[in-house]
């Protein structure tokens, strides 16, 4: 049996089942996001402290753009837009609007072997840069081996936006050496000063990548929607539904961590289009992550 409880002060939502195989937290004031998650005893995700949620965004939803403008600044449709520059040290937007945001909890479904979660988030205020409105809602569904996480951005404002969206959350290792990423590509993002991509690189085919020490911030263009991190104690395997796939690979300064990121653009997709969406007026973008452990 999965059962929730919502500590009111914090407004963080716990979920478990009865055997304690399956526990997480959703921090429902920082965006909704997926800031603990064990899978089948097995601890996923963790709290990143003494790291601040403010500078890793923690499993928070990239919208309306994953990782960076360069200087904040893009065009759309012969407009300029200064958006506002978050990340002082680079210059650069950074990560969108909603990670620091409050969702509300609008729906809760328990039954004997899963919990269904629905947030949503209604921005009703024009944003410096991004002068439109939306609404985001997030589905979580919570087995005792996987998760599915949905989201669904409305448009509703009356002109259409430019939008990529991502999903940054950090697993945890007992041995982050000895861990590798698998994946299907062919081509690397070329990042320059300020990591803004500046190109891509054609690669020989990825398939198997050992992290060992290096201090990644990497991103692949994946020619499929599957992804697996296996570590020595678990496999977690990853799919998209979406038809623009990339991977953001981030080790952050806390030991056997990586960020493994999901994102349907790139570093200054606002500029070089790469992965770049355009949301009509009242219509919908779907998509759904989902993560399952061997």
């Amino acid at each position: 049996m999965y059962t929730t409880h919502l500590h009111s002060e914090q407004n963080i939502l716990e979920i478990s089942n009865s055997k304690e195989t399956l526990k997480a937290k959703l921090f429902l004031n920082d965006g909704g996001s997926l800031q603990e998650l064990t899978l089948k005893s097995h601890p996923i995700i963790q709290d990143l402290a003494p790291l601040k949620y403010g500078d890793t965004y923690a499993s928070s939803i990239l919208f309306p753009f994953a990782n960076r403008i360069k200087d904040g600044q893009y065009s759309f449709k012969g407009q300029a837009y200064q958006l506002n520059k978050n990340q002082t040290e680079e210059q650069n937007a950074l990560h969108g609007f909603v990670y620091n945001k409050t969702f509300k909890l609008i729906d809760e479904q328990i039954s004997d072997d899963s919990v269904k979660i629905a947030l949503i988030y209604v921005e009703t205020e024009e944003t410096q840069g991004f002068p439109y409105t939306y609404k985001i809602r997030l589905d979580y569904e919570f087995f005792e081996d996987r998760i599915s996480l949905g989201v669904t951005v409305t448009n509703s404002h009356s002109n259409a936006f430019p939008f990529t969206l991502g999903w940054h959350p950090y697993f945890v290792s007992n041995n982050l050496y000895d861990s590798k990423i698998l994946m299907d590509s062919t081509q690397k993002l070329i990042l320059g000063d300020r990591n803004i991509t500046t190109g891509v690189a054609n690669i020989d085919n990825v398939k198997s990548f050992p992290i060992k020490d290096q201090q990644l911030d990497d991103c692949w263009i994946l020619n499929s929607d599957k992804v697996v991190f296996e570590t020595p104690k678990y496999s977690l395997r990853f799919s998209s539904s979406s038809k623009n796939n990339f991977l953001q690979a981030y080790t952050p300064p806390k030991a056997n961590t990586i960020a493994i990121e999901p994102t349907t653009g790139v570093s200054d997709s606002f500029n070089n289009k790469i992965g770049l969406e355009i949301l009509q007026p009242n219509e919908s973008y779907e998509i759904t992550w989902n993560l399952s452990i061997n």
